[in-house]
């Protein structure tokens, strides 16, 4: 699927950031709120990552070349674990800032003006955010999902600033503010350390999710039902693409041309079944001890 539409919500989700970064950094001039700074502050990391997301992707779509036979679809990893650690240093801030705040309280100023500056950035990032997720699911992008999930995070936080804020200006309690402060913190250290994990798994070659295996093995088993039998089925997710490999068992009086036409249906079958899939195959013959030495793993 072309990627250019990919990078396009990339420089959709940087326009986003930059626009709520001074909706958010106005609330914070007027009201004086720790909580409005906090949420301003990460604003600024939405941008960052946004940022890095466009670069990733573009780096993504790079076809393969002599020294990248695969591709370059991991890097959208490198942008999501980035955007995770972003995440957990702009929750480091944001604590330093409530906890000076929470020792020398001091009274917030036009919290209505302030209220309505937050509200209009909140909303500007849940429609930005439901775009990237739709967006994120058609190209298989997990640079798009994971700067999505980061701005609904922004969105729910900045509800628990606004309802903060809120209650400071009705009750008069001024350190409610920093400990909203201090909750955002800790709200946007789970959503990045969540952020950081998927990346790490992608890195690390994790199997294809179960949805994706119970497709694939829905589509062996209608080879099954003909005789057939598979082994050394593994699995891998790069990005946007998914890889796999399986040996294909088949009759031991069939012609390396009768094996190598059913691989060759197997594969296509597959592929159908998992757009953007790269399979590799290995003819085996049934009833063949060695035909199945190598169906673990390596020691």
């Amino acid at each position: 699927m072309p990627r250019s539409g990919a990078r396009q919500f990339a420089v959709l989700s940087i326009a986003a950031a930059v626009a709520t970064i001074a909706l958010k950094t106005l609330a914070w001039w007027l009201t004086g709120s720790v909580g409005m700074l906090s949420d301003a502050l990460e604003g600024t990391i939405n941008l960052a990552g946004a940022t890095v997301a466009l670069t990733m992707i573009a780096i993504a779509a790079r076809p393969p070349d002599e020294d990248h036979a695969f591709g370059y679809t991991k890097a959208e990893y490198f942008a999501s674990g980035i955007e995770g650690a972003l995440i957990l240093l702009a929750a480091v801030a944001i604590a330093v800032v409530a906890v000076d705040r929470l020792v020398t309280p001091r009274p917030l100023e036009h919290v209505g003006s302030g209220l309505a500056v937050s509200v209009a950035a909140s909303l500007i990032n849940y429609a930005v955010a439901r775009r990237l997720f739709e967006a994120g699911r058609r190209f298989r992008s997990i640079a798009l999902e994971a700067d999505a999930r980061h701005l609904m995070t922004d969105v729910w936080t900045s509800a628990g600033v606004v309802a903060g804020v809120g209650a400071v200006g009705l009750t008069g309690w001024q350190r409610l503010d920093p400990l909203i402060a201090l909750a955002v913190a800790a709200h946007i250290v789970w959503a990045g350390y969540g952020i950081m994990r998927r990346s790490v798994q992608g890195l690390l070659d994790h199997a294809l999710p179960p949805e994706q295996l119970r497709v694939l093995e829905g589509v062996l088993d209608r080879y099954r039902a003909r005789g057939v039998e598979f082994h050394a089925l593994r699995t891998r997710q790069a990005g946007a693409r998914s890889f796999v490999t399986l040996h294909v068992l088949v009759p031991a009086d069939w012609t390396v041309a009768q094996g190598h036409e059913l691989a060759h249906e197997v594969v296509e079958a597959i592929r159908k079944a998992l757009p953007d899939a790269a399979v590799l195959t290995h003819v085996e013959p049934l009833g063949y001890p060695e035909s199945y030495q190598d169906a673990d793993f390596d020691r």
